[in-house]
């Protein structure tokens, strides 16, 4: 399947509430439609993860976050602007707009603005951000091929975005905006 037919086929799962995988910066992840609540429950069914440890958004564009960041003191903009595109991920308080199921038990919510060229054109084509979690089960190690995730997925997943990992040895790093602390390095 060409990179193209790979994206349309992603989106077009997406868009009918299915999960997908794609490669990221450090390791392959499985994502879905944050809106969609069915999609959410259906993901978080296959990765068996705790529904309040919450997920990560991931996004094109800070633009693509305007509607999490609604509200947000324009002071705090300031971190996310200088470390995005990147692999840093962000919690940021909730003013509302996510979902119970993407937030977990916490008041943020994760927010990173990639800069791997497949996450970027899924999430352009899609329109608006999706869900980023690592691609494997609770508890096992993340998938680091697309051949990984179908031997973790099967045929459970919808679609699977073509495409070569970004180079990253690790995952995003977590930051939490209002007190600088670092969850994850």
């Amino acid at each position: 399947m060409t990179e193209a037919r790979s994206l349309d086929a992603a989106v077009a799962a997406l868009r009918a509430g299915g999960a997908i995988a794609y490669p990221t910066e450090a390791v392959w992840g499985i994502g879905c439609d944050p809106d969609n609540d069915e999609a959410v429950v259906r993901l978080l069914r296959l990765k068996q993860r705790d529904p309040a440890k919450g997920l990560i958004l991931v996004a094109a564009s800070i633009t693509q976050f305007e509607p999490w960041l609604e509200g947000l003191p324009l002071a705090l903009h300031a971190p996310l602007a200088a470390t995005w595109p990147g692999p840093n991920t962000w919690l940021v308080p909730d003013n509302g707009r996510t979902h119970a199921l993407v937030r977990g038990a916490h008041d943020c919510v994760a927010l990173r603005v990639s800069d791997h060229p497949g996450v970027v054109a899924l999430c352009e084509a899609f329109g608006g951000p999706v869900v980023s979690t690592s691609a494997n089960r609770a508890g096992e190690p993340a998938a680091l091929s697309a051949e990984a995730v179908r031997t973790a997925f099967g045929d459970a997943l919808d679609a699977i975005l073509e495409g070569d990992l970004g180079g990253l040895g690790r995952p995003s790093t977590i930051r939490d905006l209002i007190s600088g602390r670092v969850l994850r390095a």
